[in-house]
């Protein structure tokens, strides 16, 4: 079976042609888009699938998209991107059997079980319970998080929007960061504060607090690259200090929603960090502030913290993995 399979993201859009058979994936062409460039994702995905015949002499007969955006039945809403997808449509336009869309944080789900030992960093071991429930969260463009329940053989996912619920400060200087995103977006949910935009906003918001003079070199930085990575990569580097702070923020907020979403699904099963911010930053992930973080709830509930493992996805095509897992299932 020949199939096509999708990662769609706010920043970027991955495609694959693959063929399925008892022994796995065949990977027969790949390639990677700046999502931004398209103004519509049909033209995208048309713009490969002729690309694909022309070099593999192959069409798809199943295809499965996973998209950055909530999805309902047959139809999907990119979050930060203005494409609209259509399963039907889509199967007429490009000629294909069966279409699937599912939101991107199923696709990560599917394509846990199917990664190797280098595709992880164990951030706490933990004892894994077998068929317990997952809990993913993924910090990229936005925020995403799901849940793998197990149905028979395999796990399923359940797709979730969580990333959009309101955020929560556990100290005097994340209530300040919350009246800060309030009063910037009216609403203040985790994704403004756990995203690459979000680590911006902490940024910002130590700036403007602290009114501390910025480094020439990141001033420099600021001005030429993307925001989220600069402020990451000093941050890291110890390059100035606003942005070490910021990023000590950041990584205590993500270790406390990750936590959060562990104790919200009793994920016995583990609790996997995908996206794309956490292998650039995973020197800072595994210093030990993300897991004080992502224990340090309620007394009680801290020896079940604890007994969870805690892994970090290091492989960038583990959401196109699981969506051509998800179409050749069709």
């Amino acid at each position: 079976m020949i199939v096509l399979a999708g990662d769609i993201g706010g920043t970027k859009t991955l495609l694959q042609l693959s063929r399925s058979g008892p022994d796995g994936l065949e990977v027969l062409h790949e390639k990677r888009y700046a999502s931004a460039e398209y103004g519509e994702f049909l033209a995208l995905a048309s713009q490969f699938v002729a690309e694909s015949l022309q070099l593999t002499g192959v069409r798809p007969s199943k295809a499965c998209f996973g998209v950055a955006g909530p999805v309902s039945g047959r139809l999907a809403k990119t979050t930060n991107l203005p494409w609209s997808l259509d399963a039907d449509a889509l199967e007429t336009a490009l000629n294909i059997e069966r279409v699937r869309l599912i939101n991107d944080f199923q696709s990560v789900g599917y394509g846990v079980d199917a990664l190797k030992s280098e595709d992880i960093v164990i951030l706490q071991q933990g004892v894994e319970k077998p068929c317990g429930t997952r809990a993913i969260i993924g910090a990229g463009t936005g925020l995403g998080q799901a849940f793998l329940v197990w149905q028979a053989d395999h796990y399923e996912v359940v797709a979730s929007e969580g990333g959009h619920a309101d955020f929560a400060p556990t100290d005097d200087e994340q209530v300040e960061l919350l009246r800060y995103l309030r009063k910037r977006y009216q609403w203040a949910t985790w994704e403004r504060a756990v995203s690459g935009r979000g680590l911006v906003n902490i940024f910002e918001f130590l700036a403007e607090r602290e009114h501390a003079p910025l480094s020439a070199p990141l001033q420099q930085a600021l001005r030429e690259e993307d925001h989220a990575a600069v402020i990451s990569r000093f941050g890291m580097q110890g390059g100035d200090p606003t942005a070490a702070k910021a990023l000590e923020i950041f990584v205590t907020l993500y270790g406390a929603q990750a936590g959060n979403l562990a104790l919200t699904g009793l994920a016995t099963g583990g609790v996997y960090l995908a996206g794309g911010v956490a292998p650039k930053i995973i020197d800072k992930l595994t210093d030990g502030t993300f897991m004080k973080a992502f224990s340090d709830k309620e007394e009680r509930m801290q020896p079940l913290l604890k007994a969870m493992p805690v892994r970090v996805i290091v492989n960038p095509n583990v959401g196109l993995l699981g969506s051509a897992i998800a179409a050749s299932r069709l």
